[in-house]
């Protein structure tokens, strides 16, 4: 993904450190005001982008908002996508309204930093038509989805998407309809990433000026080699696990101990960015690593995994207050050759 990889992590930490050439006793208060007034101008845009989206202006509201070279860098629905590629499934629709002719989105949470924006929402509605293959089934779904979009000139430049796909087929009661050839489209394992202890040192020696610069600091740590308990808050919570599918197959297992965590002993998260604004902080990660322990009854497979993972994280006087982490499950299924582990 290159909008979120070292280039966005150097600018969330350089952005801090630049200067404007103005009287000192102005400079921050006019700095401080234009960064908010383009970062609310940005959150504006990239709302408008997403409520247009099946509404009777759609395309002039596209053609305004969408940079010509516009490029969607990962679509929500990648898995299925990639799953349906060349198999002639009938059309899901332009934002798969085809699909699901009754789709509202609801906006969950909404972040701006610098040149990007970052939305949570809830993809909603009813299972009408062909979704990549699955025929219509007549459910109702509900599933999370992350965007993260680059503006420029006042456009959309770039657009990364990640949606609840597992979360979805488990809704729909469905897998993966299979491909004339038989085959599995297993994601790769790209190693694209930075190691958490560069990125907590090239933070560690900034300026830690703002609450944002020391609470991002702070969810580095967490991925860091010894992250410390006490930047947490006494009644930290941890809202949701980032394969919350799995651990919840594993309770029902009865193996809620055999976590990613304990199932990859080498495992080495990868840090592909930040945004942090007022008393939160995204971070989008890579968890990477091989699986030579059962992951919630999954036999070893000796498999190397990554999956893309998105933490949204609170703050609250200076305190880690919650976490709250949302992963590509079906990615790492699709690895680990575990789509079974849908059917609970």
């Amino acid at each position: 993904m290159a909008m979120t990889r070292r280039g966005f992590v150097k600018g969330a930490v350089g952005a801090a450190g630049a200067g404007w050439v103005m009287p000192a006793a102005q400079s921050g208060w006019a700095q401080t005001s234009a960064q908010n007034d383009a970062l609310e101008r940005n959150k504006a845009l990239a709302l408008r982008f997403k409520k247009a989206q099946g509404a009777h202006d759609q395309d002039a509201v596209m053609k305004a908002v969408l940079a010509p070279n516009y490029k969607r860098v990962r679509g929500g629905m990648h898995h299925l996508a990639a799953n349906a590629e060349g198999q002639g499934f009938p059309g899901s629709g332009a934002f798969l309204r085809g699909a699901f002719p009754d789709r509202v989105d609801i906006i969950e949470e909404v972040i701006a930093e610098g040149d990007r924006v970052g939305l949570l929402f809830r993809l909603t509605g009813t299972h009408q038509g062909n979704l990549f293959g699955i025929a219509p089934t007549g459910k109702k779904v509900d599933v999370y989805e992350s965007a993260i979009l680059r503006i420029a000139n006042n456009q959309i430049v770039e657009g990364w998407f990640m949606a609840d796909e597992a979360g979805l087929l488990k809704q729909l009661g469905a897998g993966l309809p299979p491909r004339k050839d038989g085959k599995r489209i297993v994601p790769p394992v790209s190693g694209a990433g930075e190691d958490p202890n560069a990125v907590l040192k090239r933070l560690e020696t900034g300026a830690l000026v703002t609450r944002e610069d020391r609470n991002r600091l702070m969810v580095a740590r967490s991925k860091g080699a010894a992250p410390p308990a006490g930047d947490r808050t006494a009644d930290y919570k941890q809202l949701r696990q980032g394969f919350q599918h799995l651990r919840n197959y594993g309770v029902a297992k009865g193996v809620a101990a055999e976590t990613p965590t304990r199932a990859l002993p080498d495992r080495r998260d990868l840090i592909d960015g930040f945004m942090a604004e007022g008393d939160t902080v995204w971070m989008q990660f890579k968890i990477a690593g091989t699986q030579t322990v059962n992951l919630y009854g999954h036999p070893p497979t000796g498999n190397r995994i990554e999956a893309e993972e998105i933490g949204i994280l609170k703050f609250q006087d200076g305190k880690w207050k919650s976490g709250w982490y949302f992963g590509d499950e079906l990615a790492l299924m699709l690895q680990l050759d575990a789509l079974h582990m849908l059917q609970s």
